[in-house]
C-alpha cells in the first residue's frame, strides 16, 4: 500500500511538472489570432527596413526583459507618479530602445485580434522575426505568455549583465535565469549585429590595449574621446566584419582579440569558455543550433500563464 502511495504521489508530482513546462506552446495563437505571425513580421520588417540596427535593438530587448523576473513584458512600463518601472534602471537608461515600435506591432495586432496576445509573446516573437531578417537561423517561438502588472528597477539594476562583466560574472547572471554556460556563449552571439555607444566601450579600448587588436583600439579612439561626457553617445559596430548580418563573424572576432566590449573579449581570454569560442568560430552552424536552443529556453524564463497577470491593452501600462 505505502508503494501504491508514493507511486500516486510520483504520478501527480510529475503530471504537475508536465503541465506547467507545457503551459508555452508553438500553437497557442492558432485559432485565437491566426495571423499573429503575419502582422508582426511586417511592422518588424519595415522598422528594420528604415533603421537596420532596430533588428539588434529588439533583440536586446528581449533578453532585457527575459533577465529581470522572468519574460513578463515588465520592461515596457513606463514610469508614473506611483510606480517606478526598468527603463531608467542603468542597463536600460538611455541605452534600451525600440519601444515605439513595440507599440506599433501591439497596435497593428490589436487590430486583428483585440485582447488576444501579451505584450511579452509579442516581443518573443519580434525577437526571432528579427534575428530571421538580418540572415540568422529560424525557430518555431513557444508562446502563451501573460503580461506583468508590475516591474522592478532594483532587480533591472541587479540581474542584467554589464558590459564590464568579467566571465565568472557572465556565468553567474546566465545561471541566475537558468541558462548553462555553453548557453551563455551562443547567445553573446547576438553581439554580431548591433551597435554599442562609447561609453560602454571606452574602459576597454583605453586600458586593455594589450588584449585588443591596435588597429581596432585606434580606429575606435578616433570616435570615443577618453575623457567621460564626450562623444558618450558615438557609436561603433559590435561586430566589425558584418554589423548588420546574423553570422558567427563575432567570435572570429573574440578569437582575433576584435570584441569590442570587455565581456566580450572575456569569452576568449585563456578561460573556460575559449574552446566555445573557438568551435563557433570554425562551424557556424554549430553557434546557430546553440543559439536557437539558448533562445527558446530563454523564453521559458519564468513566464506568468494560465490566470497570472494579464493581456496589456497598451504595452506601456497596466490594464
Amino acid at each position: 500500500m505505502a508503494c501504491f502511495k508514493s507511486a500516486i504521489v510520483l504520478y501527480f508530482l510529475v503530471s504537475l511538472v508536465g503541465s506547467s513546462s507545457a503551459q508555452l506552446t508553438t500553437g497557442f495563437y492558432s485559432k485565437s489570432c491566426p495571423k499573429l505571425y503575419e502582422t508582426v513580421k511586417s511592422v518588424v520588417n519595415s522598422a528594420i527596413q528604415k533603421e537596420t540596427r532596430m533588428g539588434a535593438s529588439l533583440l536586446r530587448l528581449f533578453f532585457h526583459d527575459c533577465f529581470v523576473n522572468g519574460c513578463d513584458g515588465s520592461l515596457f512600463l513606463d514610469d508614473t507618479s506611483t510606480f517606478t518601472g526598468e527603463k531608467r534602471a542603468q542597463p536600460n537608461f538611455n541605452s534600451a530602445r525600440g519601444f515605439e515600435v513595440i507599440d506599433n506591432i501591439k497596435s497593428a495586432v490589436e487590430k486583428v485580434c483585440p485582447g488576444v496576445v501579451s505584450c511579452a509573446d509579442i516581443l518573443a516573437v519580434t525577437a526571432r522575426d528579427s534575428v530571421v531578417i538580418l540572415g540568422g537561423p529560424n525557430w518555431d517561438v513557444k508562446l502563451g505568455r501573460r503580461d506583468a502588472r508590475t516591474a522592478s528597477q532594483g532587480a533591472a539594476n541587479n540581474s542584467i549583465p554589464t558590459p564590464t562583466s568579467n566571465l565568472n560574472r557572465l556565468i553567474s547572471s546566465f545561471s541566475a535565469v537558468g541558462l548553462s554556460t555553453k548557453d551563455m556563449v551562443a547567445l553573446s552571439g547576438a553581439h554580431t549585429i548591433g551597435q554599442a555607444r562609447c561609453t560602454s566601450f571606452r574602459g576597454r579600448i583605453y586600458n586593455e590595449t594589450k588584449n585588443m587588436d591596435t588597429s581596432l583600439a585606434r580606429t575606435r579612439q578616433n570616435n570615443c574621446p577618453r575623457a567621460s561626457g564626450s562623444g558618450d553617445n558615438n557609436l561603433a559596430p559590435l561586430d566589425l566584419l558584418t554589423p548588420t548580418h546574423f553570422d558567427n563573424h563575432y567570435f572570429i572576432n573574440l578569437v582575433n582579440k576584435k570584441g569590442l566590449l570587455h565581456s566580450d573579449q572575456q569569452l576568449f581570454n585563456g578561460g573556460s569558455v575559449d574552446s566555445i569560442v573557438k568551435s563557433y568560430s570554425n562551424n557556424p552552424s554549430s553557434f546557430t543550433s546553440d543559439f536557437v536552443t539558448a533562445m527558446i529556453k530563454m523564453g521559458d524564463n519564468r513566464p506568468l500563464t494560465g490566470s497570472k497577470g494579464e493581456i496589456r491593452k497598451n504595452c506601456r501600462r497596466i490594464n
